[in-house]
C-alpha cells in the first residue's frame, strides 16, 4: 500500500485518466473527490463487496 500525505486541495494522479482531489479536511474527517472517465467505476470498499458477490451469484444463475 502507498501511503500519502496531501494538504487541502492538493491532488493525486493515479494512471492517466484518475485525480483524487482532497476537498475538505474537518477534525476526524476528510472528504475527497474523485475524477474518472464513466467507464471507471468508483465505488466506497463498504459496497464493492456487495456488487462482487451480486455479480458472482447473477453468473451462476445465468450458467444454470
Amino acid at each position: 500500500m502507498l501511503v500519502l500525505s496531501r494538504k487541502l486541495g492538493e491532488k493525486i494522479v493515479i494512471g492517466d485518466n484518475v485525480v483524487v482531489t482532497v476537498v475538505k479536511i474537518d477534525r476526524n474527517q476528510i472528504r475527497i473527490g474523485i475524477e474518472a472517465p464513466p467507464e471507471v467505476s468508483v465505488y466506497r470498499e463498504e459496497i464493492a463487496p456487495y456488487r462482487a458477490s451480486r455479480s458472482e451469484s447473477e453468473a451462476v444463475a445465468l450458467a444454470r
